[in-house]
């Protein structure tokens, strides 16, 4: 998979490719930046007190994976020939896990202008599993939360808010972009604990950059809005890549440091946020060692 990976990172051209899958007849997507492999079903050890939705582990080659029946996880029907049944291999979150689909259908290379946010009514809001949705060829493709899937499996799984230490109050306007609701959740609640109380969000790249012009159009000085911006990579509308190369290219925010707080870090990621002018980057569930990161900033007036 590393050469759909390698297309991708071309970014800063707010596209991304999905692989398809179906479930029962449904389908489904996931960004292909956090697919390792797929694989065809194999028979899997069961492992005993493991949640309903672990099918169980197995080991491919050096490293022991556990797999993650989606059928099950969805309330969807099981599969009618599952020796046909592929396993979809992932890395993100510093994390590997296999998710069992029924059937890969293949690769589509889209726009993330072409992708909505779920109704929240339809699709569960705070508890649903759908993070955005892709129309291609006719098709309604759901895009699927796998951080959320892999939270609500093991709670334990993700960011850690214990790890965050209270600080004293400091007031610089921060503007963070993360599409999923768990997560920007977590993330406010982490800054708010370290004292970082003048916090704006917005729900992808696209609302942020438009939060960003009309503090231009106001006429007042960018940085009395805005010092620092955290931001997410995977959003529906604008991509956090396509939104740091918009900032980055820009005379009036060109010098604003830019935080890049995504599952999909890994050495391709890294080279191309490098590449684009990022100020740092971290993986989630990395979020003490970002706030670190925005004290270190302050102190050392980055910001």
């Amino acid at each position: 998979m590393s050469n759909q990976s390698e297309i991708l990172l071309e970014s800063g051209t707010n596209e991304l490719e999905i692989m398809e899958f179906s479930i029962a007849g449904k389908q489904f997507g996931i960004n292909v930046a956090k697919v390792q492999e797929i694989m065809k079903f194999c028979p899997v050890n069961p492992m005993q007190k493991a949640h309903p939705d672990i099918e169980g582990v197995f080991k491919p080659r050096d490293e022991v994976i556990t797999v993650v029946n989606l059928a099950r996880h969805l309330s969807l029907g099981e599969s009618e020939n599952p020796d046909f049944d592929i396993f979809i291999i992932t890395n993100f979150s510093q994390e590997t896990y296999a998710f069992h689909v029924h059937e890969v259908v293949g690769i589509n290379r889209i726009s993330w202008q072409n992708l909505q946010k779920p109704d929240d009514i339809i699709y569960g809001g705070d508890e649903g599993v759908a993070t955005a949705i892709a129309e291609y060829d006719g098709r309604l493709i759901t895009i699927l939360d796998f951080e959320k899937i892999i939270r609500e499996i093991s709670p334990k799984t993700g960011i850690d808010l214990e790890a965050i230490t209270e600080r004293p109050e400091n007031h610089i306007p921060i503007v963070v972009a993360e599409d999923s609701m768990l997560l920007s959740r977590l993330v406010l609640e982490g800054l708010e604990k370290a004292g970082y109380k003048n916090v704006t969000y917005t729900k992808h790249g696209l609302e942020a950059w438009e939060y960003l012009e009309e503090v231009r159009k106001s006429g007042k000085p960018v940085k009395d809005y805005v010092k620092l911006v955290i931001t997410d990579i995977e959003m529906p509308y604008m991509d956090g890549h396509h939104l740091l190369k918009r900032i980055r290219e820009d005379a009036d925010f060109k010098d604003i440091p830019v935080v890049i707080f995504s599952s999909l870090i890994n050495e391709q990621a890294m080279l191309k946020g490098g590449q684009l002018g990022a100020t740092g980057q971290f993986s989630k569930p990395q979020l003490a060692e970002l706030i670190d990161f925005v004290d270190e900033l302050v102190r050392t007036d980055g910001v």
